[in-house]
């Protein structure tokens, strides 16, 4: 053991490095829920397990400067046979300010595009759990999204500039 003491104490100047994002605020940007069938689709449920179809998706489009809104959108459709249980979509959005400071140029895209919804994403499976449940169905617990592999599978690896800048969400 050394007999030097150690200096552990930070420096008077450090300043804790800046976060990379600022979550400004989040929100349900749009949501619908509708049971065309009800109450008759009840009734069908019981004999026929309704085969469910989702599609999710996030987006982001600058807003002004470092600000941009990231929207994650979730499509639900449940069919008993040819019958339409439940039709659900949601629009869950957030306004982020990226710090340029601290994320280079060739990141901020998949920064925004992937750790902004891993971030939104428990928000909107509760809000999509609560709706089925309250449209008189089953919750339904949507399982953990790779919001890395959707980002690869639609621009490629993380850090390589896209082709395009983030596409306007469309409503």
């Amino acid at each position: 053991m050394s007999d030097a003491p150690q200096d552990t104490a930070p420096e008077a100047n450090d300043v804790p490095a800046a976060p990379p994002l600022q979550f400004l605020g989040q929100y349900i940007k749009d949501l619908s829920f509708e049971a065309p069938l009800a109450p008759d689709i009840f009734n069908i449920l019981r004999e026929t397990p309704p085969d469910m179809g989702i599609t999710i998706d996030a987006n982001a489009r600058q807003i002004e400067g470092p600000l941009f809104e990231v929207v994650v959108t979730v499509n639900l459709d449940a069919k008993a046979g040819e019958k339409t249980a439940f039709i659900m979509e949601l629009t869950y959005a957030a306004v982020v300010e990226v710090n340029t400071q601290v994320v280079p140029q060739e990141y901020a895209h998949s920064l925004l595009l992937i750790e902004v919804p891993r971030h939104l994403f428990p928000f909107v499976r509760q809000i999509v759990s609560h709706t089925t449940g309250a449209g008189g169905f089953p919750p339904v617990m949507v399982q953990m999204i790779d919001f890395a592999d959707l980002y690869r599978k639609k621009f490629g690896t993380p850090g390589q500039m896209p082709e395009a800048p983030p596409a306007p969400a469309v409503h």
